[in-house]
């Protein structure tokens, strides 16, 4: 099955400061061991509006998902 969904990007949503979906700049929050956090904050009043989690592959795999090199 293919992964056509996997990976989303926030373009807007709703700011409960602004009281309607606004658009949304996407910021790195953390680096953690796993992945990276990030935060979407409204372009129009800097609220953070959500946030999402980014996971890195497993060490020793190539970013298409098959056993690559390891040095």
């Amino acid at each position: 099955m293919q992964k056509q969904f996997e990976n989303f990007r926030a373009s807007e949503l709703y700011c409960p400061r602004c009281r309607t979906a606004q658009p949304v700049r996407e910021r790195l929050l953390l680096v953690l061991p796993h992945g990276d956090l990030l935060d979407y904050r409204c372009q129009v009043c800097g609220e953070s509006c959500g946030s999402r989690e980014v996971r890195r592959p497993p060490p020793g795999l190539s970013p298409a998902g098959t056993p690559g090199r390891v040095p």
